[in-house]
């Protein structure tokens, strides 16, 4: 996958989680859950989606590599380039 299809799936599982969000206007590089207003429960479904619709199992230690929607396409692409 190329970093626009990682972007791409990412905001598709937000929006999936979180239908009344828009992140048609989400800066990059500021945390996802101030500008989303994403509880814990959101983020874990978040994590639980990946797993469930590319296979990557996100341990709890690397949650915070994915705070913002640039770390999390940095620390995902090695993970889903053959995807």
């Amino acid at each position: 996958m190329t970093r626009e299809e990682i972007s791409a799936a990412i905001i598709s599982i937000i929006n999936d989680i979180l239908p009344e969000g828009d992140c048609s206007g989400v800066d990059p590089d500021k945390k996802l859950r101030d500008q989303l207003e994403l509880d814990s429960m959101d983020f874990l479904d978040i994590v639980m989606e990946l797993r469930k619709k590319y296979g990557i199992e996100v341990p709890e230690a690397d949650y915070p590599q994915l705070a913002t929607l640039s770390s999390c396409i940095i620390y995902l692409e090695p993970r889903m380039k053959s995807l």
